[in-house]
């Protein structure tokens, strides 16, 4: 008997949407050794401070906390180690162009199993939002609420 697939794991990176004014997103596998996967299907992983880039024609994550699996023994994995990123050829050509334009950066979103089973990454082009831009979007967040507080009255 087939265990129960838990596809509920929906890891997100809050920090990407405020410091960044996203252009485009892709989805993305990623290498992983088995005590990993574990972690990540156990809830146990964190997208802040992580970031892409593009080296020998691969894309690599880097920063990305996945904890240690508290089963792992010796085979346990590093909790920040680079992970790969599993594109097409089209994909990462795509990235090594924006990511050498100045002000562009490539940042991880979202952690998630897809119907699989599997890791993905939901990886961003994204542009560095100004100060300003920062509290133009404090302010909208604090308009949508007052509306939304209002609709219920």
């Amino acid at each position: 008997m087939k265990a129960k697939n838990n596809n509920n794991i929906n890891i997100k990176n809050k920090r990407a949407s405020f410091d960044y004014e996203i252009i485009d997103t892709l989805h993305a596998g990623i290498v992983l050794t088995g005590t990993e996967i574990k972690s990540i299907r156990e809830g146990k992983a964190g997208l802040a401070d992580t970031f892409c880039y593009v080296y020998n024609g691969e894309v690599w994550v880097k920063n990305m906390y996945i904890a240690e699996y508290s089963f792992g023994s010796y085979n346990n994995h590093q909790t920040r180690r680079d992970r790969k990123l599993l594109l097409t050829a089209k994909e990462i050509a795509r990235l090594t162009n924006t990511s050498q334009t100045p002000g562009f950066s490539i940042i991880p979103t979202r952690l998630f199993l897809n119907e699989k089973g599997l890791a993905k990454l939901a990886i961003a082009i994204a542009r560095g939002k100004k100060q300003y831009d920062k509290r133009e979007s404090i302010k909208e967040r604090d308009d949508r609420r007052a509306m939304d507080r209002a609709m219920k009255y």
